[in-house]
């Protein structure tokens, strides 16, 4: 039934693409960039950019508007005509300056400490998680999936911060906010938001604001952790009743972000994930791309579901990203998406370029 569904999904998107992008849907190994979107600038600015990625051999791009699916559905078909496949990259359940949010006070992640996301952010001050157990959040949340589902154009909603807070942060961030993380952390540890507790309590009659060590209840971590599953189950129907799919930016892989920041995205309903396989922030040689890859390829493989290698290009030279992509094509990876499109320079073009040509079926 689902693959049924998301035939159909794909046919309607056939439907609108050009003829030219059609191909490159269909092409064995797929290469994205991240973008975030300035409504100042100009149309032929972004036709220029655009251009420039399919002429080196990038065929998608994930277009972050800030959930506003008027400037989504300006860039789409500049975006579109340039050859790219389009998808609408949002940020889910952290909704950084969200105004209808922050109207909600209540709407908004606590920590084991007692600290709202809503004025005391942990590690940065765009850290402004909404709790994925209050409704009217929830509501919010898919509202805006749907409102970006709504743009012709696209293939897909991209979700973005499909999680929680980071218990713990990769190895090579630490010094940057001078912290030691052994441990799960009270002022890390999310969420006990009243709406949290009071849904919590209801399945299991227990209260984790009582709990002497909270790390270690299975129940506790779990129901965190289908909270985050149910919300992008429900993205999935919201977007496939209008014809477009669901794609996803994550954690390296499904064990890492379980431990990490309480994401198993290997459960959920959803067509291709896009891992960020960043090595430098796990410090990490680059030949960890092709270890991580291949472990949650290895995970995925009971589901119909893609995974396309996220790569972080400003730290990486032009001969890692080529070995970086090489390693995630051979360890089974569908594609490779950058991180983001105006950091990528001009040598490693050259290398996507290449690379683009060389894995052509």
């Amino acid at each position: 039934m689902v693959i049924l569904v998301l035939a159909s999904c794909k046919e309607k998107q056939e439907a609108i693409l050009s003829e030219e992008v059609v191909e490159t849907v269909k092409e064995t190994f797929k290469f994205w960039t991240w973008i975030t979107a300035d409504a100042s600038r100009t149309d032929s600015s972004y036709k220029e950019e655009f251009e420039k990625y399919h002429a080196h051999g990038i065929t998608a791009v994930l277009i972050n508007t800030e959930a506003d699916p008027e400037l989504l559905a300006r860039l789409s078909p500049i975006a579109l005509k340039a050859g790219l496949e389009v998808h609408a990259w949002m940020f889910t359940v952290n909704r950084p300056g969200d105004k209808i949010a922050l109207q909600h006070p209540d709407w908004y992640q606590v920590s084991r400490s007692g600290k709202s996301c809503f004025d005391d952010r942990p590690y940065v001050d765009y850290y402004q998680w909404l709790s994925p157990s209050h409704p009217d959040a929830r509501k919010h949340i898919l509202s805006l999936v749907a409102g970006l589902a709504e743009v012709q154009e696209i293939s897909s909603v991209h979700l973005d911060y499909i999680r929680y807070p980071d218990v713990y942060l990769p190895i090579g961030l630490l010094p940057k906010y001078n912290l030691k993380q052994e441990t799960e952390l009270p002022d890390f540890d999310f969420d006990y938001s009243d709406a949290a507790v009071e849904k919590f309590m209801q399945i299991h009659q227990k209260n984790p604001r009582e709990m002497e060590n909270p790390a270690i209840d299975m129940e506790w971590k779990n129901f965190r952790l289908n909270e985050i599953r149910s919300l992008v189950n429900e993205a999935y129907k919201v977007v496939h009743e209008k014809g477009k799919y669901l794609t996803a930016a994550v954690f390296p892989y499904p064990e890492m972000a379980d431990h990490m920041v309480r994401q198993r995205w290997d459960k959920r309903d959803i067509e291709d994930v896009l891992p960020m396989k960043y090595n430098n922030f796990y410090e990490e040689e680059v030949y960890w791309v092709g270890y991580a890859t291949k472990q949650g390829v290895t995970d995925l493989q009971a589901k119909d579901v893609e995974l396309h290698t996220g790569l972080y290009v400003p730290e990486m030279s032009a001969e890692d990203l080529k070995t970086a992509i090489q390693l995630a094509h051979d360890n089974g990876a569908k594609g490779v998406s950058f991180f983001d499109g105006p950091a990528i320079t001009e040598e490693q073009l050259q290398v996507i370029k290449a690379k683009s040509e060389a894995f052509q079926p």
